[in-house]
């Protein structure tokens, strides 16, 4: 397991567990972050990523990357 932050791009994983406050995690969830679903990481930029998650692309700042774990 490890944080999305370190994702390759092109390849897709699968969420393992979204972690944070529970704020945070309801955020992520509304966004199709979800235990289970698939993300694949299009572009990575000093951490920041933009993901295709549930047939959308996301972008996402590395704090917030960094709660994802695939």
């Amino acid at each position: 397991m490890m944080p999305l932050t370190l994702a390759k791009e092109g390849e897709t994983n699968v969420i393992k567990r979204v972690g944070g406050k529970d704020e945070i995690r309801r955020f992520l969830e509304n966004l199709g972050f979800i235990a289970g679903s698939a993300v694949t990481v299009v572009s990575e930029n000093k951490g920041n990523v933009i993901v295709n998650v549930k047939d959308t692309r996301v972008a996402i700042g590395k704090d917030m990357a960094a709660k994802i774990m695939v």
